[in-house]
């Protein structure tokens, strides 16, 4: 790379934070996000409170980001142009498959008091519809018969078990996951791998880990070839691997760390509460659930972002339609306006500067249907044929094949069920059948209105069924 990032960033002996936090999943999303709070939070109040982050697959960000010494570039894009920080937080990058006893060993450190993770919601190895740990799923399987572990629930607990041995206090596990009660979900998981594993154990981390649940907002684009240009045209420095973000971010935090210890959250701006249940769910349905029918439904259309898909009238509309079905089973967080908080939404999702592409959104829809909109269909207890039309976005984009034919390369866990189901003689039928996704309640009670949508957006497609939705509800 070409001279000059590292020669910007300290990395003098004496002058870097020794680790306090390790992070399981160092994705764009977290260096966006959780990272730049860190170090903010170090910069204003000091502490230790350095990131030591793990990749549990490959080595590709490990490899990107080492020669430049962990530093990299967060590309704020606005509507009114783009400005850039380096973020120098991040001390190492370990690569759990390479040396899992390596990671073990760093979890285990007395030094750290806090492991992250942005696994997303796969990384949980649960079932979305209960949110109880699969005992079925590979990774488990192995990491329940092999101390040397594959996925971050293993990774925990195995860690978790080692401090324990070693008369050291757990750590606290902050989940920065889009998951509805993320500490609640994890705290499950947790235990019930624990509990496989060794009796005493669970209850040693029921009794004194902690588990604070956490909602996060930003708007994170995957980086293209062309943003690493578009850096180093706007900075001077080549970066290998720069991250996009939009101007708006927001954390919420439940403030219940183990020995209260955590960098200093509050001075940054992040909302310290003791309850993050009303924000997670405003964000969950409102933003996360419009963003998946917005993907699903403009993926069919031909619009490749959100940005250009609500650059069209009757999506910017839809979008509108799918706010008033959902805000009236919310109940907001105190002192926040739902109409306002749609406003802003729409106002994010209208930035031209973020190139947010609906396959990228589509991802791993089996696992986020069911917090971001079933949930929401499930308490309106009526017809809600917006979010009846999403539904029947997904279930056509699962078939692996558009409205022209042309294939969908469909990234998700149970992809190649969904691809059986979606191309069965009764693909809602065979859907509705997928347990891990709909319960059977679920499933009986939306069957009716879901073969409607689904028949209405096959034959007329995505935007005519968009434009005719909003004609019948006008």
């Amino acid at each position: 790379m070409e001279a000059g990032l590292q020669d910007r960033v300290t990395r003098r002996a004496g002058l870097r934070p020794a680790v306090g936090i390790v992070h399981l999943g160092l994705g764009a999303f977290f260096r966006a996000h959780g990272a730049i709070y860190v170090a903010e939070a170090m910069a204003a109040s000091g502490g230790d409170w350095g990131i030591l982050a793990a990749s549990l697959q490959s080595a590709g960000m490990r490899d990107r980001l080492a020669p430049q010494g962990f530093a990299y570039t967060a590309l704020e894009a606005g509507p009114k142009g783009d400005t850039a920080q380096i973020v120098d937080v991040i001390e190492n990058i370990l690569v759990a498959p390479e040396d899992p006893a390596a990671l073990l060993a760093a979890m285990a450190d007395p030094a750290v008091r806090i492991v992250s993770l942005t696994v997303t919601e796969k990384g949980y190895c649960h079932l979305p519809a209960s949110g109880a740990l699969n005992f079925d799923h590979p990774d488990i399987v192995q990491d329940l018969a092999n101390p040397l572990p594959r996925s971050a629930i293993g990774y925990l607990v195995r860690a978790l078990a080692l401090r324990r041995q070693a008369g050291v206090a757990p750590f606290t596990l902050l989940s920065c996951d889009n998951l509805p009660h993320n500490g609640a979900v994890l705290r499950g998981v947790v235990l019930q791998f624990a509990r496989a594993l060794d009796a005493d154990l669970a209850d040693w981390i029921a009794q004194n880990a902690r588990f604070p649940a956490t909602m996060v907002d930003r708007i994170v684009p995957a980086t293209k070839p062309e943003d690493l240009d578009r850096v180093a045209r706007l900075t001077g420095l080549s970066d290998a691997a720069p991250v996009i973000h939009e101007p708006f971010r927001q954390w919420v935090i439940e403030d219940d760390f183990v020995g209260g210890a955590r960098p200093d959250f509050a001075a940054v701006g992040v909302q310290m509460v003791r309850h993050v249940a009303p924000f997670e769910l405003m964000k969950l349905r409102m933003l996360n659930g419009t963003h998946s029918a917005l993907a699903y439904l403009g993926y069919l259309a031909g619009f490749e972002t959100i940005s250009d898909t609500v650059a069209n009238p009757d999506f910017a509309a839809f979008a509108q339609l799918l706010w008033a079905e959902i805000t009236p089973v919310l109940t907001p967080p105190q002192g926040v306006e739902l109409q306002a908080y749609a406003a802003a939404l729409l106002a994010r999702y209208q930035n031209p500067a973020i190139r947010h592409r609906c396959w990228q959104i589509a991802m791993d829809g089996s696992q986020k249907l069911p917090q971001r909109i079933l949930g929401t269909m499930a308490e309106a207890k009526g017809d809600c044929p917006g979010l009846a039309l999403a539904v029947a976005g997904w279930m056509r984009y699962v078939s692996g094949r558009d409205e022209a034919g042309a294939a969908i390369e469909v990234k998700d866990p149970m992809a190649a069920a969904l691809h059986l189901a979606a191309n069965s003689a009764d693909p809602v039928g065979a859907l509705l059948a997928q347990r891990a996704v709909f319960s059977a309640a679920q499933a009986a009670q939306i069957d009716p209105i879901l073969r409607r949508s689904y028949a209405q957006l096959h034959r007329l497609g995505a935007r005519t069924a968009v434009t005719q939705t909003l004609t019948r509800n006008s």
